[in-house]
This record gives C-alpha cells, sequence and structure tokens, in this order.
C-alpha cells in the first residue's frame, strides 16, 4: 500500500518524547517526521458497522505535543481521546501512531445503515484535519520539497487504509457443493492460537433475508450475530471457531420451505468440521429471521446434529416442530413482531404437548447489558433445557424509529446478540452420548 507523506515541521510535532534512540537520531539530524497515512478504525455494534477511530503513522514514535486534543479535528465527528499506539486500536507508551478515538454515537459513525430491508453500507474513510493556528486545511499527497510554513497551513490527511475489529479476523471463501450444485461465500474465525490437535466448538451463524447480498462480509458488518462469538472478551471465556455463510439468494420462505441452500450449508458445516478439528459434541446454531427459520428446519431434518440453539426473531410450521422439544434452546422474540411472536408462541406449545417444559419471561430491551446478564441467570437457574424470552412491547424500537411490527422484529437482534450471557448459556451445553 503506498502511504501519503506529509512533512510536520513547525506544529511541535517533532516526535522526542517516548522512545530513548530515534528521538535522539532526529534531533542529531534535525530531520521532521513525516506522517507516512491515516487508518480508519471500525468496530461493528449491533445495529451494525460504525467508523470509531483514525490510527495516524508517522515515520517515528510520537511525542508528547502531538498527543494534544486540540491538533486535531474530523469533519461531523467528536475525538473523545488521543493516545500513542504500536498500531491501529492498540494503546501503548511508545509508538508510531497516533490513535483519535471517535464517539460512535456521532450520526456520522454510521457505515451500515439498514431501512426495513434495504441496506446501505458506506465507506470506512474519513479525512482528519492538523491545525496548528485554525488556518484552512491545504491537503498535501508528498514530502514537499522544501519546508512550508506549517504555522499557518493546517494538514489535511485522508484516510488511505482501514481496519475492521475482529472482522478481519475472519477468513473468507467459498464452497463448491458438488451434491446440490451450489457455490457458497462464507466467512469462518478460528483462534490464532488454537492448539490444531484440540477439537474445538463451532458457532454456525446464519444472517436475514434482508442482508441476502453477493458482498461476502455482510453478515460480518450488519450486526453482532457472527462478531460477538468472536470477540477477545467471548473468545477468553469460550475459544470457538465461527461460520458466517453469506447468502445471495433467499434461503427460505413464510411457508416454511428451503432451497437447496440448505443442503449446501449443512455440507459446508460438515466440511468444516472435518478438516479444521471440530467437537462434533459442542456444534451450536443461531441465526436471525431467516437465519433462525434456517436453525429451526435444521433441527427439524437432523435432531441430534447440535448441542443447541440461539433463535432470534423467527418462526416455523408448528406442524412439524415436535423434534425441537428435545433440543436446549433460547429463543428470543419481540412482543410487537407480528410474525416471529405468535409463530413462537405456538411452537412453545407444541414444545410443551411433547412433555418438555419450558422458562419464560418478559424482558424490557432498554435494559442495559448487566441487566439483562442477571435476566439470563435468573431464567437459565430453572433449569429447562428450553429457554423463552420476550422483548416487552414498546422497549425494542429505538427513538427516531416507527414502532411498527418490521422494527421491532429487526430491531431484535439489535438487542439479543448482544447479551452475552446467553452466548455463555449456549456454549456451555453439550451434546449428550
Amino acid at each position: 500500500m503506498q502511504r501519503r507523506h506529509v512533512l510536520l515541521a513547525g506544529l511541535g510535532l517533532t516526535v522526542s518524547a517516548f522512545l530513548p534512540i530515534r528521538p535522539a537520531l532526529a534531533k542529531a539530524t534535525g530531520a521532521p517526521p513525516y506522517i507516512l497515512g491515516a487508518t480508519a478504525v471500525t468496530r461493528v455494534f449491533g445495529n451494525g458497522q460504525r467508523l470509531i477511530g483514525v490510527a495516524i503513522e508517522q515515520d517515528r514514535p510520537v511525542e508528547a505535543e502531538a498527543l494534544n486534543p486540540a491538533l486535531y479535528s474530523v469533519e461531523g465527528r467528536t475525538i473523545t481521546r488521543v493516545y500513542a499506539a504500536t498500531e491501529p486500536g492498540v494503546e501503548a507508551q511508545y509508538g508510531h501512531w497516533i490513535m483519535l478515538d471517535l464517539s460512535p454515537d456521532d450520526a456520522a459513525a454510521q457505515l451500515f445503515v439498514t431501512d426495513g430491508r434495504t441496506t446501505t453500507r458506506h465507506p470506512a474513510a474519513t479525512t482528519v484535519t492538523i491545525t496548528p493556528g485554525g488556518a484552512p486545511v491545504t491537503p498535501e499527497s508528498g514530502p514537499p520539497s522544501g519546508p512550508p510554513d506549517f504555522n499557518t497551513i493546517p494538514r489535511s490527511i485522508p484516510t488511505d487504509a482501514a481496519v475492521n475489529l475482529v472482522v478481519d479476523n475472519f477468513l473468507q471463501d467459498q464452497f463448491h457443493d458438488a451434491k446440490t450444485g451450489d457455490t457458497l461465500a462464507y466467512n469462518l474465525f478460528e483462534p490464532k492460537d488454537r492448539d490444531p490437535q484440540a477439537a474445538l466448538p463451532l458457532v454456525l451463524f446464519m444472517h436475514d433475508a434482508g442482508n441476502t447480498s453477493p458482498v461476502i462480509d455482510t453478515t460480518l458488518v450488519q450486526g453482532l450475530g457472527a462478531i460477538g462469538w468472536a470477540s477477545p472478551e467471548d473468545q477468553a471465556r469460550h475459544a470457538c471457531l465461527v461460520l458466517a455463510p453469506q447468502y445471495a439468494s433467499q434461503t427460505v420462505n413464510d411457508d416454511s420451505q428451503a432451497t437447496s441452500l440448505l443442503d449446501t450449508t449443512l455440507h459446508l458445516l460438515d466440511h468444516i468440521a472435518a478438516t479444521r478439528n471440530v467437537d462434533r459434541k459442542r456444534i451450536y446454531v443461531t441465526g436471525q429471521s431467516g437465519g433462525g427459520m434456517m436453525s429451526i428446519a435444521m433441527m427439524v431434518r437432523h435432531p441430534d446434529l447440535f448441542a443447541a440453539a440461539f433463535l432470534v426473531a423467527c418462526q416455523w410450521d408448528p406442524a412439524v416442530v415436535q423434534p425441537l422439544a428435545r433440543q436446549r434452546l433460547w429463543v428470543v422474540v419481540a412482543e410487537g413482531d407480528a410474525k416471529a411472536f405468535p409463530g413462537q408462541n405456538a411452537i412453545m406449545k407444541v414444545i410443551e404437548a411433547e412433555g418438555t417444559a419450558h422458562s419464560e419471561a418478559i424482558w424490557d430491551g432498554t435494559s442495559d447489558a448487566a441487566t439483562l446478564d442477571k435476566a439470563v441467570a435468573e431464567q437459565a437457574a430453572q433449569g429447562k433445557t428450553v429457554n423463552y424470552s420476550v422483548l416487552q412491547k414498546g422497549t425494542v424500537v429505538p427513538p427516531g424509529q416507527v414502532d411498527n411490527p418490521g422494527a421491532n422484529h429487526v430491531n431484535t437482534w439489535r438487542i439479543a446478540y448482544d447479551i452475552p450471557a446467553i452466548r455463555d448459556w449456549i456454549l456451555q451445553q453439550v451434546k449428550p452420548g
């Protein structure tokens, strides 16, 4: 990657405070530091990917003066913190990077925007302005031929790269299924430091119909359905693989019918399990909306395949779901969801009729993570294999959105996949036998 080089003499960024060797060289030669480029930093939240920072790379360690927040601005964004880093997002006492944290709550932070079933992706790019005295911005593409007057000329630094936290840890590939003739794109997370001799659990996540796309990482940036399990915090508690197919066409419909992609997904799962040393007693399935429907269809067809399932905002034909009574399930729906709520009520009646009692709770969707984790613990303490959690009507749709069945539907997974305690419960389940 070709970097832009920007001379910073005169801005007070003379990089002499941190490391004992390089600053001495800088002072001896009188050479000013150069900016090598700027990298956008993104993170995925419950409602999609956001731009949360910019990392500015210098050719030598930064000086304390360079960490003055007043020097920097990003149009439309709030800079919350400035610090040194060894690489984008990795704070350190010494480093060649100046890290600017940006508020994720800024309107301009959102890179993945969903409006019903329409999604828009914005590029992970922005521009940082370094201003010595409030003068107008002057962009520069390379080292100047002579020293400009930096006391009057600010520098405009566009990002020329991006780091996508957690997302970048997934590999992308395609699976060609000789049995169905389908080709299925997929994303796979595997812990870098895993012992190849030790079998690990695997979580299969399937997205909703609204995120159907030929762009392979759509399922990763749309929300936390796949990303949550692969976060450093979750991996520290439960190391596992995460498999997230990206469907380019719809997989199921409201008549409880599935395309050949259901079989292709199962074949992909078997392929990954066989080639990546997966613990077959600890394979889990989860999905939102259409992905949850795919999960149910798989469990109906193969009742002994999964150790547990996390079903979010989904339903299926209650006439065929008797095998779910023998599964370990955590189900989350919104009371205001016109399809998933009555659909899951019907499924719970079937499960009860099969002789399996389930736990049930109503949650306030505006609760913070600690409160929802406590609610999960209280429900799990009942010791049931099937747990049904309903997000109370009026607590699911955030301000600024119309509170209708569709908004309740899509906001269910914004909340559900941001509850660590449910992910913990799922990964604690082990298939008997």
